[in-house]
């Protein structure tokens, strides 16, 4: 909100006619003198300024706080919008009396069951399940890499590829990806290459993190695709900023954040959502709810519906929708960017799936859940199988295609896996790099210290690690 005084000196609020930013009159000044530095600091002058939402508070209105409407009945004039009164006590329930409906296209067999989704073309249906298809068998392969000491940690996305790949393929190139850790699909889908994903993994030389961030801790500047924190909900804000931006800058684009139903149990999740709200920030919430944050089911979590009602309690348009189903998904994500952009509105997605896997490699799911129940939704309720199905009776794939597909797929993990693990790690010298522009003397005692320690005890350190 600007706030700037005329030549009568009265406290005023401007409102800009078109979009965020608008031009002030001439006849104008800020309210001092001393608020033009922080102004500019943030790229801001005299002919910018902020949206402000509420009509009912203007300073210049005197409001009259109760007036009678129909019925005789009246109605508190409060800022944010009018409120009507009632004589009724009546307290809103905890719960609804039905729990909000699910967003779904194809059944369990892969018939559709509604003409309202998405058309999708063959070429780009094709790419979706041969994604992921790509991304199963990565998962397997690298699970089993972890399990023969090969690589320190990994995290597999069983039973969650339709989240991952589906919703990539409604988004732009241009949009920006807040991942969690289980997003590996989405920047599949925009190109990062299964090589890319074994040097991250193994932290050689050509992994763009240098080898600093744990496996499956991916980043890509190219891809819009920012780097994984391991630290749950922290990029919730941070999506909200920047879709923020992207609108300050107007942009045709929007934000898209992705966390699982853990994370709506964190501070950063409600404060992000009420932040955009109030800004109009043109990002989506993306809740992966799987059921289980690590061990903690969603019944310890919370007693909300899910994740889809917290939305409206902030104000937010929000949506359930099958996460197993990746026509609903990427219907769902396509239309949510349609509005998060052209009506600079956050949206929320929850999507219901099941993590079919364990949470990574340092878990074991069966310690607090049956193994039938995981076995039952991985043969039951496949997302890629599910998919499959309707490509193949659109006529788009037959059992040939997909064996050499799956074959093919295979034999390029393999590949990768080869060269990432041949290559040199990363030199010590990057350890100590790309946070100063001049590394402080306490930094140069430190790298100074680790070549002569690494010199001095070679047997305790890897060898393929240049000093």
């Amino acid at each position: 909100m600007a706030l700037l005084l005329s030549k009568s000196r009265k406290l005023i609020c401007l409102k800009p006619k078109i979009g965020f930013l608008s031009s002030v009159y001439h006849n104008h000044t800020l309210i001092s003198p001393n608020l033009r530095t922080p102004f500019r600091i943030l790229g801001l002058n005299q002919s910018h300024f902020a949206y402000f939402r509420f009509g009912s508070t203007k300073a210049q209105t005197q409001l009259n706080p109760m007036h009678s409407i129909h019925n005789d009945s009246q109605v508190l004039d409060f800022p944010g919008g009018e409120v009507k009164f009632t004589s009724h006590l009546n307290f809103i329930p905890e719960t609804r009396e039905e729990r909000v409906h699910c967003y779904r296209v194809l059944d369990d067999d892969g018939y559709p069951i509604t003409n309202d989704f998405a058309q999708i073309e063959k070429e780009v249906a094709l790419k979706i399940y041969t994604d992921m298809v790509t991304l199963q068998t990565m998962d397997t392969i690298f699970y089993e890499a972890q399990r023969q000491g090969r690589i320190s940690f990994y995290l597999t996305t069983v039973g969650e590829e339709a989240i991952n790949i589906a919703s990539a393929a409604a988004l732009k190139t241009d949009d920006f990806i807040f991942p969690q850790y289980r997003e590996s699909g989405v920047l599949l889908w925009r190109g990062f290459t299964i090589q890319e994903f074994a040097n991250q993994l193994f932290g050689n030389k050509n992994d763009y993190g240098k080898g600093r961030q744990m496996p499956i801790h991916y980043g890509s500047n190219k891809h819009n695709y920012i780097t994984v924190a391991s630290t749950v909900a922290t990029q919730l804000p941070h999506a909200v900023g920047a879709a923020y931006a992207l609108k300050m800058d107007a942009k045709n684009a929007c934000t898209i954040v992705y966390f699982g139903d853990g994370g709506s149990s964190t501070g950063d999740f409600h404060a992000a959502l009420n932040f955009a709200a109030v800004l109009d920030a043109p990002v989506i919430f993306f809740c992966r709810n799987n059921g289980f944050a690590i061990s903690t089911p969603v019944s310890d979590q919370f007693r909300s519906d899910g994740v889809v009602t917290k939305g409206q309690g902030y104000g937010i348009r929000s949506i359930r929708v099958d996460g197993n189903d990746a026509l609903a998904v990427f219907t769902a994500v396509h239309e949510a960017r349609k509005m998060a952009v052209n009506e600079c509105k956050p949206i929320l997605v929850e999507a219901l799936t099941y993590r079919a896997g364990h949470h990574s490699t340092s878990d074991d799911s069966t310690k607090y859940r049956p193994a039938k129940e995981i076995e039952w939704w991985r043969r039951e309720r496949d997302p890629v199988s599910r998919f499959k199905k309707w490509i193949e009776r659109e006529g788009w794939l037959n059992p040939q295609v997909e064996s050499d597909l799956r074959s093919n797929i295979r034999k390029q993990v393999l590949q990768a896996i080869q060269v990432a693990e041949k290559q040199e790690k990363p030199p010590i010298k990057d350890v100590f790099t790309d946070v100063y522009d001049v590394s402080p003397a306490n930094l140069q005692e430190q790298e100074v210290s680790i070549r002569e320690t690494v010199r001095k005890h070679p047997q305790d350190y890897p060898t393929d690690v240049p000093v």
